[in-house]
């Protein structure tokens, strides 16, 4: 069974900037096509999408982390990676990574059968 593993999250002030990293366990992604992606979840809120990128790279944000996030994948080594600039407290939750055969249209969750254990952001004011 694939699993995945995220790391890089922690706690930095309005502004700052995180990277978050995702790696998985087996090389079923590097074979196939394959969609991976970022979410998050605050407390009291439902999950959302934040970024998710395909094989081709082609990628899709949420607008509310357009032009701060960036995704990114290296298909070598199955790895995930989300660069966080100018961060906010609004970006405050757990983040999530997860990945799926085939491809990503959409930030819909329900894509997704894979999913990491989740590591956590925290945004200061």
């Amino acid at each position: 069974q694939v699993q995945l593993a995220e790391s890089g999250g922690g706690s930095v002030q309005a502004g700052g900037s995180l990277r978050l990293s995702c790696a998985a366990s087996r090389s079923t992604y590097r074979r196939y096509r394959s969609c991976m992606g970022w979410f998050r979840q605050a407390p009291g809120k439902e999950r959302e999408g934040v970024a998710v990128i395909n094989s081709d790279g082609s990628t899709i944000y949420a607008i509310s982390v357009k032009g701060r996030f960036t995704v990114s994948r290296d298909n070598a080594q199955v790895t995930l990676y989300l660069q966080m600039n100018s961060l906010k407290p609004e970006d405050t939750a757990m983040y999530y990574c997860a990945a799926e055969l085939g491809e990503c249209y959409s930030l819909s969750s329900t894509n997704f059968r894979t999913w990491g254990q989740g590591t956590q952001v925290t945004v200061s004011s």
